[in-house]
């Protein structure tokens, strides 16, 4: 008989898991930025950030405190309550969306699971809506900051997440067809029977997906090489021009928050989650509730970090697309291919209902 919680315990039980979800996100936020910045100095023959700390690993907070200390600036003609409430809403969303991820088996402590800070039915339609309202923050920054640069930046950004959410949607279909449910932690459990065998990318065929969410998500989170809205080269920092101290940090800690809950999502729809590659293979290794949930949180975030550095790879690789050839790409090839991998899917499932 599991046990249920009484209303104190399970409300002083979510805030404890809030704080520690949202402790180890920003965490996890600045040291993906140091991770950038070594992993690049190293693929381009330089150190990256070497002195602050042991091997930099101290670079993070001097930023925080560099970023913190300097002066705020708001220039005249932009429209302040907008000006200020753009990055809150863009790092808002960005951290929201986490709430609803499982990062590692059902471990119960007083009928409450500490894995997972809200368990919904219709998990997957929260990340997707939470994520798309972001993009509010970033046409709101570049309309009223009343800059030119930061406009364009902002009318690329909308269109582009516009265009490509579409894909990035229909690309999951398939995956929640197969595991019949919107349920996060329904669709990793459907992927639970033979290890890595069973994971959508390889035993669901949804290897065509993977590559479309993939694509899609380099585009959402404004990343090289779809990264026009923020275009140096073009658009001098696009529309983040105007910011500055924490509110430029709170932009870019967004942007490393966003990549990090896409590498959460690809984990749980196409890499089986917080389950072993091995299967059931090494269940006996540790016996116990906690060992077992510590076992599939370092799968969880072994898989986010492979991710992550696939992230880091692109962008030290490959040049910037012409603003024409994304939003083709888009169109013309990533939704067209959605849609056939949707009836190819429904196609198997109709003939293998089991399978």
């Amino acid at each position: 008989m599991t046990e249920t919680p009484t209303f104190p315990v399970f409300f002083l039980i979510t805030a404890i898991k809030i704080a520690v979800v949202l402790v180890i996100t920003l965490t996890a936020v600045a040291y993906t930025v140091l991770l950038e910045r070594k992993v690049l100095g190293r693929m381009q023959n330089r150190w990256g950030p070497s002195r602050v700390g042991p091997f930099g690993l101290l670079q993070p907070l001097a930023d925080g405190i560099k970023l913190f200390l300097k002066e705020d600036m708001m220039p005249l003609a932009v429209e302040r309550p907008l000006f200020v409430l753009a990055p809150v809403i863009a790092l808002g969303c960005a951290l929201v969306s986490i709430a609803v991820v499982p990062f590692g088996a059902v471990t119960k402590y007083k009928g409450v699971d500490v894995t997972q800070v809200a368990d919904l039915n219709i998990g997957l339609l929260v990340v997707l809506g939470i994520t798309s309202i972001g993009v509010y923050g970033i046409a709101l920054s570049g309309w009223s900051s009343n800059n030119k640069y930061s406009l364009f930046g902002s009318l690329r950004a909308t269109a582009q997440v516009i265009s490509y959410e579409l894909a990035l949607g229909l690309s999951l279909v398939g995956v929640v067809m197969r595991a019949q449910s919107l349920n996060l932690r329904a669709i990793v459990n459907s992927q639970g029977h033979m290890g890595m065998l069973s994971w959508n990318i390889f035993g669901g065929l949804q290897f065509v997906a993977f590559f479309i969410y993939l694509m899609a998500a380099y585009a959402e989170t404004n990343r090289s090489p779809f990264d026009l809205p923020e275009a140096e080269s073009e658009l001098v920092a696009g529309y983040h021009t105007e910011y500055s101290s924490m509110k430029f940090a709170m932009f870019f800690m967004a942007e490393y928050a966003n990549m990090i809950t896409v590498a959460c999502v690809a984990t749980l729809m196409f890499f089986g989650g917080s389950l072993s590659p091995f299967g059931h293979l090494f269940d006996g290794f540790g016996n116990g509730l906690y060992v077992h949930a510590a076992f599939s949180i370092f799968w969880f975030v072994f898989k986010i970090f492979a991710f992550i550095l696939l992230y880091i790879w692109v962008r030290a690789t490959l040049p910037r697309f012409r603003y024409d050839q994304l939003m083709g790409f888009g169109w013309k090839f990533l939704l067209p291919i959605a849609m056939i991998n949707i009836l190819a899917t429904a196609l198997v499932l109709a003939f293998h209902p089991h399978g």
